[in-house]
């Protein structure tokens, strides 16, 4: 079994920030990508932003140079740091991962994690 729990979310002022986490845990060989995605009401999830397992990053063009991706390898853990928030940043968060479990390390699974609520609003 493998879990992803995301952290952090709440309700902020436009231009306050927030930092957002997601633990993965379980039978897990090893982690690929770690991406979160978010969703609106009445809109599809899109992605926000995504690393691959050597640090290389992919922004969606709303939140560059306002969001910043992180992942702890050692910790199976991926970090969202987000500044400069506006009322359009307002969706359920959600943490991806792609990865190998010891059930069969030569399959790539997709995970999610159960979703954490951002709120920008005064």
């Amino acid at each position: 079994q493998v879990q992803l729990v995301e952290s952090g979310g709440g309700l902020v002022q436009p231009g306050g920030s927030l930092r957002l986490s997601c633990v993965a845990s379980g039978s897990i060989f090893s982690i690929d990508g770690m991406g979160w995605y978010r969703q609106a009401p009445g809109k599809q999830r899109e992605l926000v932003a995504a690393i691959t397992s050597g640090g290389s990053t992919n922004y969606a063009d709303s939140v560059k140079g306002r969001f910043t991706i992180s992942r702890d390898n050692a910790k199976n853990t991926v970090y969202l740091q987000m500044n400069s928030l506006k009322p359009e940043d307002t969706a359920v968060y959600y943490c991806n991962a792609d990865l190998r479990t010891y059930g069969n390390i030569f399959v790539r699974g997709d995970y999610w994690g159960q979703g954490t609520q951002v709120t920008v609003s005064s």
